[in-house]
């Protein structure tokens, strides 16, 4: 899936929007051109757990959920963009989804999130920008949703847009996020392959001292144990020192919180700079899953999704905003606004859902998704130039690979399946 702004939006757009629009392509070509194209962690050799991948090892291997995004690049000093996820091509507000959220660590700004815990369910699509965004972002989905079909006489809407800070290689300050970029996120989502890497809401993040991003990867369980897909979809921009199926890449490379504290060595270089040093920041994970789940085990399920998170070396600082937001396709566990608002009461629901004793190998899933998704938006994530002449450089592949193969962390699947 090409990033969306390549996409023409079906609405009838603004003069402003089609200069907006002409911008971000303009700008998105340019950064395509000068920017070689890096292969997702498993194309690489890095085969993270057990489990089988869907056929593009990304969310939309969920059935029915796509994904939007516009990258927003203007000048020297505006790096940021929006990535929107859609749990289904209807209306989410009128044919809501089960869903949960786990906050592993609170210093965010992730507007809706009381309302989807004390209900267990999502009325809108969820948005992914910057800390200084989510308002604008919210704001513009809310009068997009006000202006869709049967959506008269609504007067309440709880958007649910999640954020990292991207202040480092954006000009956070400015804003940057319109409401024609929202819009055109929403309506171009799609399913397919799903752009990774420094794109969308992953445009300015830093994750280790490199180049973080969009990552996505999924998981297929085999028929005997249950037959269901999970996708996660990540935005990383979080800190501490890098693991890649165990091995201890961002140690080797001498690049990881706290290392001019904990080196006494006045022969060793200092760190190039501070981004690697900093133990701060923070990631947005997004799951979605087939499985009939209720709104208590798609929690449990989000719960796992940290177990992959501190697999890749997160230490969850003070300042880092830790969130999982997972929700359920399946169509029997969906709640209509009208009429029934909860089919869980329904006998006939209840005994499709995924019981306690079956989810086990949905949590081995996910854990493994999130690992390999956060690896994807590592290794697709270029270099990128922004505010105040700030420069991180992508991951090293050549070095990463390497240290990967020197711990025998590479090509797993020649083990599995000999």
């Amino acid at each position: 899936m090409l990033s969306t702004i390549l996409t023409p939006s079906p609405r009838t757009p603004t003069l402003g929007a089609l200069l907006l629009a002409a911008l971000m392509i303009t700008t998105q070509t340019l950064h395509a051109q000068n920017a070689p194209e890096r292969p997702r962690a498993r194309e690489a050799g890095v085969v993270v757990g057990i489990m089988p991948t869907g056929p593009l090892n990304a969310i939309t291997d969920v059935e029915g959920v796509r994904v939007g995004q516009v990258t927003i690049v203007e000048g020297t000093d505006i790096r940021t963009g929006v990535t929107a996820i859609l749990p289904h091509p209807g209306n989410t507000f009128h044919d809501r989804v089960p869903a949960a959220i786990v906050v592993a660590n609170g210093f965010g700004k992730l507007v809706g999130l009381s309302q989807v815990q004390e209900l267990g369910e999502l009325e809108t699509p969820i948005l992914l920008t910057c800390t200084l965004c989510v308002w604008k972002a919210a704001d513009a989905m809310t009068e997009w949703l006000l202006a869709q079909p049967e959506m008269e006489g609504v007067r309440s809407i709880n958007p649910l847009i999640g954020e990292t800070n991207d202040g480092r290689l954006n000009d956070i300050r400015a804003r940057p996020l319109s409401a024609e970029a929202v819009i055109r996120a929403l309506e171009t989502a799609a399913p397919g392959p799903v752009e990774e890497g420094s794109v969308g809401a992953g445009t300015g993040t830093i994750s280790f001292g490199w180049k973080g991003g969009i990552g996505t990867s999924s998981r297929q369980l085999p028929e005997r144990l249950g037959g269901y897909t999970v996708g996660v979809l990540v935005q990383s921009n979080y800190g501490g020192s890098l693991t890649i199926n165990g091995a201890p890449v961002g140690r080797e490379l001498q690049r990881y919180s706290f290392r001019d504290e904990l080196i006494e060595d006045d022969t060793l270089n200092p760190s190039p700079t501070d981004f690697g040093q900093s133990a701060d920041g923070s990631i947005m994970i997004v799951v979605a899953t087939d499985a009939p789940l209720d709104s208590r085990n798609l929690e449990r399920l989000a719960r796992r999704a940290i177990i992959g998170l501190g697999r890749t070396g997160s230490n969850m600082s003070n300042g880092s905003g830790d969130y999982v937001i997972a929700f359920s396709t399946a169509p029997e566990v969906r709640r209509k606004r009208q009429g029934t608002s909860s089919r869980r009461s329904d006998p006939a629901t209840s005994e499709r859902l995924v019981t306690n004793d079956q989810i086990t190998p949905l949590f081995q899933a996910v854990a493994e998704a999130t690992e390999e998704a956060i690896y994807n938006s590592l290794f697709r994530a270029t270099t990128v130039e922004g505010i105040g002449g700030n420069r991180v450089e992508a991951l090293p592949l050549d070095s990463t690979l390497e240290i990967l193969k020197r711990y025998n962390a590479l090509d797993w699947d020649e083990i599995l399946d000999p």
